[in-house]
């Protein structure tokens, strides 16, 4: 009975030790306690002591162990330039979950920024005005924006928003950017992909990083006031994806006068604003043959301004991307010749062009996208739930229906989802951080998941959805929805490769200092580093059995009363996220990068993670606010339903055994992660969204809603305000022909019959012909005469087009 009490006091010991992860000291001491309380004999103390000292004594450790392991590690190959984006930028609160033990309080305590007085003014004056200017069916048709609305982005420096004050741009902050950005892109796509080159990944984004003084004071105030219209090529046509395969080429030479040149030939296409620009930012590979700069005869890739009425240049043309009428060009040049000077950062940044370029994209692609997104994501929202109220079939609103519930808890649940990883991203780069993996994921999952609430509003409205023209608010977004899939790095392309392909060795706690380790031969690096992720793997091993066991139960954990039981299975995941990252490590090496479909499932996994993790802080951000609550558990519970996927998925490509995988796969299928949100939760998500007041205004905050009847958003609002005004009259004649009172018979039929019989007031009657009047309005598509369906579009006067290129300042 003592040694069964000796046993079980010396497990949970072991189990606990092993849980809180210790230091190898530790673990020898608990090796002592056990051996002693066993009484083991004096030749199992003699092992004991050897593998102490083998452990313990780094220069007996490292021939024996260290070095025998380093040479069996098979490694994956780094080039220079896939070096270069693994280095940049800085790894934020995603290399938590990699620990398998997230620091919840360092996850809580990142900024989650707020609207200013100063940037709400702006938002409701100056971006307000811009979105009242055209409406996105009349920029269409146009094909372009109007002269009025070029002129008042440049009057009111829209293109010099992120340009600091001191050169005449308006100094906002990303998270300022951020807002503006959303609320035009719920007016337009034209208006967000025309004002973010400018701001984003332009030439102005590269000359505030590494531009040299002269560079700034000449072209920050040119850019700021629109005098200067800029773009940046990269894309070649076998260059995409693989962007550091550019042909572009450039050689320096020295003219007559003595003075060191490049002489320019590049074919280059999808460049935004190209067709327009006066500015020409351009990636190429320079080559100094006399090796006039002193950096060898090969460079690199290097960033360089080039006027675009320089000799040589070849602009003007436009692609049409999905029909959706932004300027996005091919862009060449023949022999052209610029002094090196243009090299942004002067001569001492050439052949650091891909460097900057990862560097920017590493904060960037967090940015404009996610921005985008959000805004077009909340325009959902408030055009489906309005829609779903107005719309009547057999006799009820559609947004009753179960079919049409179920699309509206996605719409409202992952819109708050978006918005909560929208503003904790941005927030962080603000602080200073520039998260490239985060990047990556909010630029991957903001697109795909906008692009599925795009997809379930156009189901919503059905024919609505597909009859363009004016009264369509939805259709031209579901068209342009493959652009943002397809920049700034494909979707494939960033969920295989970047978010976790790249990410495991920039965010794993000890990876990436054991491959440099291995790479230069240093043993002792290695040695410090390999004994440490060895602790940790087999800390989260104990975590991943502990945490499987007790469902998460286990994890101390922070939390508000509604939210602690999200940061435990957080924590659950973690271990187990962390476990299978280094197991996969080990068992496939440096092939676990060509391995793109467990990859591709290992990134949803972090990424889903992640964007639990921002529905957490905003919650917590806003004091936890009770109407939120069913945003947040529905996001929460669909995020934690992904991770089971991708886990599963996981498990069942594991190179293991067929019976330990059936094994495995059967234990976390009946003990899951998560499931996906009840249809009780998601029938209040749905409902919400069609009801009218402050609760559905927090949701789609932010974003430009016209309130004019002429507006077919507008036009929308009213008559669902309306017909919920009217819900109880309805419901009192429904209630009276049940009973006898008045015929069977559509409600409009009866209003007549209620009247005369008392069941309504003369007020009630007209409230309610105004409701039917406002809704029949709001249902209706548009429709064109032959002539006007075939006539000719209406395009951009030439007078436009001068006052783009040749009179941009004006």
């Amino acid at each position: 009975m003592l040694l069964l009490s000796q046993l079980t006091i010396l497990i949970l010991l072991l189990l606990t030790i092993g849980f809180i992860g210790v230091s190898l000291w530790m673990w020898l001491g608990y090796g002592a306690i056990a051996l002693f309380v066993l009484n083991a004999p004096l030749w199992l103390w003699s092992v004991y002591v050897a593998i102490a000292l083998i452990l313990l004594v780094p220069q007996i450790r490292r021939p024996l162990l260290t070095t025998p392991i380093m040479k069996v590690i098979r490694v994956p190959k780094i080039s220079d330039t896939e070096r270069s984006a693994i280095n940049a930028g800085t790894v934020w609160i995603e290399g938590e979950f990699f620990t398998g033990a997230p620091d919840f309080e360092r996850i809580n305590q990142a900024a989650y920024p707020e609207v200013t007085p100063e940037l709400q003014t702006f938002l409701d004056q100056q971006v307000e005005q811009v979105c009242r200017m055209a409406t996105d069916w009349e920029i269409h048709q146009h094909k372009d924006l109007p002269i009025a609305v070029w002129q008042y982005l440049k009057q009111e420096r829209f293109f010099g928003m992120m340009i600091p004050v001191e050169y005449g741009g308006l100094g906002f902050s990303n998270f300022a950017y951020s807002s503006v950005m959303a609320k035009l892109a719920s007016r337009s796509f034209i208006h967000t992909a025309t004002v973010g080159v400018t701001n984003s990944l332009g030439p102005a984004k590269l000359l505030l990083n590494y531009g040299t003084s002269e560079q700034k004071a000449y072209y920050l105030p040119r850019l700021a006031s629109g005098e200067e219209i800029p773009c940046f090529a990269l894309t070649e046509p076998t260059a995409g994806s693989d962007a550091a395969s550019i042909t572009a080429k450039g050689t320096v030479f020295q003219n007559d006068d003595g003075k060191l040149m490049v002489r320019l030939n590049f074919r280059k296409r999808y460049i935004t604003l190209g067709a327009i620009a006066t500015l020409i930012g351009l990636a190429f590979k320079l080559s100094d043959p006399d090796h006039l700069l002193g950096k060898g005869e090969e460079v690199g890739i290097t960033c360089i301004l080039i006027p675009a009425n320089t000799k040589g240049m070849i602009l003007g043309k436009r692609h049409d991307p999905m029909g959706v009428p932004f300027y996005n060009s091919p862009v060449e040049g023949q022999d052209v010749i610029v002094s090196v000077d243009q090299i942004i950062g002067g001569v001492e940044q050439a052949g650091q062009g891909w460097k900057m370029l990862m560097q920017s994209l590493a904060a960037g692609r967090g940015i404009s996208f996610p921005a985008s997104c959000t805004g077009v994501a909340k325009l959902v929202a408030r055009v489906t739930g309005a829609y779903s109220k107005v719309r009547q079939q057999f006799g009820s609103s559609i947004g009753r229906f179960e079919g049409i519930e179920e699309p509206l808890a996605r719409i409202g649940g992952l819109t708050y989802l978006l918005d909560a990883a929208r503003i904790y991203t941005v927030g962080a780069v603000d602080a200073g951080e520039k998260p490239a993996v985060v990047s990556a994921i909010a630029k991957y999952q903001f697109t795909e998941i906008t692009r599925k609430l795009v997809n379930d509003g156009m189901d919503i409205l059905g024919g609505s959805g597909i009859c363009r023209g004016s009264r369509n608010l939805l259709a031209n977004f579901y068209t342009a929805m493959p652009i943002p899939i397809t920049v700034e790095g494909s979707n494939i392309l960033t969920r295989t490769l970047m978010i976790f392909g790249q990410g495991v060795i920039r965010c794993h706690p000890y990876l990436y200092s054991e491959i440099k380790a291995i790479e230069t031969g240093d043993t002792i690096a290695f040695d410090q580093v390999l004994w440490k992720h060895i602790g940790s793997i087999t800390r989260n091993k104990f975590r991943a059995l502990l945490l499987n066991l007790s469902r998460g139960y286990l994890a101390p954990v922070p939390g508000h009363k509604f939210t602690k039981r999200y940061y435990q299975k957080l924590a659950w995941s973690s271990a187990m996220f962390a476990l299978l990252t280094d197991f996969l490590l080990i068992r496939l090496g440096g092939s676990l990068k060509r391995h793109e479909k467990l990859t591709g499932r290992l990134a949803d996994w972090l990424s889903w993670m992640y964007l639990s993790s921002a529905t957490l802080r905003r919650f917590a951000a806003e004091e936890h606010k009770p109407a939120d609550l069913i945003y947040v558990q529905w996001a929460m519970d669909y995020s934690f339903a992904q991770m089971q996927q991708a886990l599963e998925g996981i498990l069942v490509n594991l190179p293991i055994p067929n019976i330990a995988r059936s094994m495995l796969l059967s234990f976390v299928r009946i003990n899951p992660l998560g499931t996906i949100p009840s249809d009780v939760l998601g029938s209040r998500v749905a409902q919400a969204l069609q009801t009218t007041g402050h609760d559905r205004d927090c949701l789609t905050t932010g974003i430009y809603i016209p309130t004019h009847p002429d507006e077919a958003l507008g036009r929308l609002e009213q008559a669902m305000k309306l017909c919920e005004q009217a819900e109880a009259i309805n419901s009192k004649i429904k209630q009276a022909s049940r009973a006898g009172q008045l015929p069977l018979g559509k409600v409009e039929t009866l209003i007549e019959d209620a009247l005369k019989t008392g069941v309504i007031v003369q007020a009630e009657a007209d409230l309610i012909r105004s409701a039917e009047s406002a809704r029949f309005d709001a249902i209706q598509v548009d429709a064109f005469t032959v002539q006007e369906y075939q006539g000719t579009p209406v395009s951009l006067p030439l007078n436009a087009i001068d006052f783009l290129r040749k009179c941009p300042g004006e």
